[in-house]
């Protein structure tokens, strides 16, 4: 077994002889998405396990070790970490738990301080934590982030959106049950075997691929009948994770809605725009503010390829980051970037304009950017948009479903009305 050791701060270290021995447990958010990721991490010899746990007991279990002010999100995924550590799935003296930190003012930068604490707490304190981020802020020897893995990541998060797209603009429609969803499937195996032999993750691949992943959705069988439209914006973790939002998506889908999310291609091009906002305010090394440029300028490639299959093929394109920014214009300032910042709101005034208008923002318990750009911006959204028909549905430990839902269903009856009021229009793709 390896030997534990420790920084000059006390803080236990992920080391080389951990990477051969280790389970690493990270949290489940974007199912697409995290399943391809964890496929990169698997090729580069991390055993990544997903955690996909869910029900009322991972929320107790957080409530046990994390103070009940702190954000809803942070809750959960401790609670899920500490919930799957006493499941005795896992060998203690070989596990490690892996989260997201990036270095800016929300909280969340702080889950893994909180989560260290919650461990100690729970008598886990020979389990290691590793900082998955790009800001070299903790650093241990068994876990390196290099430059073909952050290409393969940025090509799982590409691929992940426009699986996601598409799998939400056929699912609703397609005249035999289940065909999109093996879609999605079939192709998280064939862009994992390309990963294993060096492939896929090039820029002229990534179209490539795009392109044949966008011919084989256009093959399914559509039946276009009128369906409510409905955006989801919110918190990050709560707008994808089933655990976060109590399985919003099929609750929608069981309410016969279209749904749109919001892909993580923008959230990214919004973290990195930020650094570039914050070298030119506050100055830098040249070389920092090149890399992050080289960053920009590749991911903003990507996203350009990615419309670019997507219209190709008759499908309605994922937003542009460009263009998405543009929209919040003169609407709020861009210098409120905590958390999503005004990328939330820019996401609700783009699904508006779109055809989203029917808009569910999630707002967890104790995200206070997120209770700013969200819910604080609706007003100002409708005077834009008159069509704009949001409910911000509040996140935490002590909402029960039935409220939940029966809110989005009133906003779901107006949406209804609104569609019996509008001629119908046959859509082929």
């Amino acid at each position: 077994m390896a030997k534990l050791k420790y920084d000059k701060n006390g803080r236990l270290l992920f080391t080389k002889e951990m990477k051969k021995e280790y389970t690493i447990l990270f949290p489940m958010m974007a199912p697409i998405h995290f399943n391809i990721v964890r496929n990169v991490f698997l090729h580069y010899g991390y055993n990544a396990v997903l955690l996909d746990t869910d029900g009322p007991e991972i929320a107790q279990t957080g409530l046990k070790y994390v103070h009940n002010d702190t954000c809803y999100p942070a809750l959960l995924v401790i609670g899920q970490f500490i919930h799957a550590l006493q499941s005795g799935k896992y060998d203690l003296d070989r596990t490690a738990l892996m989260i997201t930190q990036t270095g800016g003012g929300c909280r969340a930068s702080n889950y893994i301080h909180l989560l260290r604490k919650a461990l100690r707490k729970a008598g886990f304190e020979q389990v290691p934590v590793v900082s998955l981020n790009l800001s070299g802020m903790e650093k241990n020897s068994g876990f390196r982030i290099t430059l073909p893995m952050v290409l393969r990541i940025v090509s799982a998060v590409v691929y992940g959106d426009m699986l996601m797209l598409l799998n939400n603009q056929i699912k609703p429609y397609e005249v035999k049950h289940g065909e999109a969803a093996e879609l999605v499937d079939r192709w998280t195996e064939k862009l994992t075997d390309q990963f294993a032999r060096g492939l896929g993750y090039k820029t002229k691949e990534i179209e490539e691929n795009l392109d044949k992943i966008c011919a084989d959705f256009k093959k399914i069988e559509v039946n276009r009948v009128p369906k409510i439209k409905v955006g989801i914006v919110g918190e990050i973790y709560v707008k994808y994770a089933r655990l976060g939002n109590n399985d919003l998506e099929r609750f929608l889908e069981e309410q016969d809605c279209e749904i749109c999310l919001p892909g993580l291609m923008g959230f990214g091009l919004f973290k990195v725009d930020n650094r570039l906002e914050d070298c030119k305010l506050y100055g830098g090394s040249r070389l920092k503010y090149r890399a992050v440029k080289f960053l920009m300028d590749y991911l903003t490639r990507v996203e350009e390829i990615m419309a670019q299959s997507a219209v190709k093929y008759g499908f309605i394109p994922p937003y542009e980051y460009k263009n998405t920014k543009k929209a919040v214009k003169d609407v709020i300032g861009y210098g409120s970037k905590m958390g999503e910042g005004w990328l939330l709101t820019a996401e609700m005034i783009e699904l508006a304009e779109t055809g989203f208008e029917n808009i569910v923002c999630t707002q967890p318990f104790g995200c206070l950017p997120n209770h700013i750009n969200g819910k604080g911006m609706i007003r100002k959204i409708r005077s834009i948009n008159p069509k704009a028909n949001i409910v911000a549905i509040d996140y935490d430990p002590g909402a029960t479903y039935v409220n939940q839902e029966n809110r989005i269903k009133l906003m779901l009856a107006v949406a209804k009305e609104n569609l019996s009021n509008t001629p119908a229009v046959t859509e082929e793709l």
